[in-house]
């Protein structure tokens, strides 16, 4: 446990916001980003899917690299070289260019998100550690919940380099305190490059890790067609689809609170019962998918169940190789893009196969498959319990 700081896990938390407002606040700005370096909506795609790509690719490996590392020293390199891309952003004029200075970043990415997550278990008991992880939590769900709104807003009321600025400013700020307020962080324990590749020798953490995707899967998969489905089934118009989409963000912020409470107290009920919750609420809203009402009741329930998913999908991973604290949080943020990846594609073929209904049906899908996968996952858990 290191030293109590009041400011830490705040700073951690607007950290992680920065990192993933980067990365996903460009999400509502694609057709912007099309008109403005003149290149077509799937090109202009590519600003959001190269990062995905790069930070599933980087995220077991520079966290492993950057392992031996003062903790604060590669936090500080990571921001400064987010700062550094958004800044080239606001001004270059060349697509390609721009591309690069997204994908430079998305090396960073994972080393400051898995220095966040360690920190902050670190920082707090070893019992209270879930609590601490998922008030970080709050930063990515902020980051994808209010950066996307947030850049659009920016982006439509003054410009596509507005929202760079808007990027480039959060990280300027997290850096500044950074580097006045968090104290030096070295690293206590320092393992070899081999210590840590020997986690991968352990069956519960590549179950850990399968477990984690399908999970992710069952969360974004649906999540990507979401504003698809309420248009074209619930048929509501884009106003009430971005409300809708704003309380399903907020109550996955409250999920992340709950999260950590749970999580301390009773971890292998809470991941195990949670698939089964995303079943039953994606079952209902098949069947009632054309009721606002209903719909907006689900949204709101399933909301606050994917934050906590979303932290029991790290904590899947991480308490499966607790020796290597940030290469099996590279580990996590790799199960969690592939499980996005897999879920989209997956979701999208029912829809290919069926309509737009039918992305609910890979979700439940996914659900029941993560369901089993973390039962099988607890009892080894418990297993290797028993023989300590």
């Amino acid at each position: 446990m290191m030293t109590q700081n009041k400011f830490l896990i705040p700073i951690l938390a607007l950290g992680v916001f920065g990192i993933l407002n980067t990365e996903m606040g460009v999400v509502g700005i694609i057709p912007i980003i099309a008109e403005r370096f003149q290149v077509s909506v799937p090109d202009a795609a590519w600003m959001v899917s190269l990062f995905a790509l790069v930070v599933a690719f980087s995220a077991p490996i520079t966290p492993l690299l950057f392992s031996k590392i003062n903790r604060k020293t590669a936090m500080v390199l990571a921001l400064s070289v987010f700062v550094l891309s958004n800044l080239v952003s606001i001004f270059v004029e060349s697509y390609a260019v721009q591309l690069i200075a997204r994908a430079v970043p998305a090396f960073f990415h994972p080393v400051y998100v898995t220095i966040a997550f360690t920190v902050a278990a670190m920082s707090v008991v070893k019992e209270e550690a879930p609590k601490a992880v998922s008030k970080v939590f709050v930063g990515v769900s902020a980051g994808m919940v209010l950066g996307v709104p947030m850049t659009s807003f920016i982006a439509d009321s003054l410009s596509f380099q507005a929202a760079m600025i808007f990027f480039a400013s959060v990280n300027i700020i997290v850096l500044f305190v950074t580097l006045k307020f968090v104290p030096s962080l070295p690293v206590a324990q320092n393992l070899t490059y081999g210590d840590q590749l020997n986690v991968l020798k352990k069956p519960i953490l590549w179950i850990s890790i399968l477990s984690a995707i399908l999970m992710n899967a069952v969360m974004f998969g649906f999540y990507s067609y979401l504003s698809d489905y309420l248009q074209s089934v619930t048929q509501v118009s884009f106003k009430i689809i971005s409300v809708l989409l704003f309380v399903y963000g907020m109550t996955n912020i409250l999920g992340n609170i709950l999260a950590g409470k749970m999580l301390a107290k009773t971890p292998q009920t809470t991941l195990k019962i949670i698939p089964l919750i995303l079943t039953a609420l994606y079952v209902e809203l098949f069947i009632s998918g054309e009721s606002l009402i209903v719909v907006a009741i689900i949204l709101f329930a399933l909301g606050m169940i994917v934050g906590i998913a979303n932290n029991g999908n790290q904590y899947l991973v991480s308490s499966a190789a607790p020796e290597a604290p940030e290469f099996a949080n590279g580990l996590f943020l790799t199960a969690a893009n592939l499980g996005t990846t897999l879920g989209t594609f997956i979701c999208g073929l029912f829809i290919a196969g069926w309509d737009n209904q039918a992305s609910v049906l890979g979700a439940i899908m996914f659900a029941l498959l993560g369901f089993v996968g973390i039962w099988i996952r607890n009892r080894v858990y418990q297993g290797m319990l028993v023989k300590v």
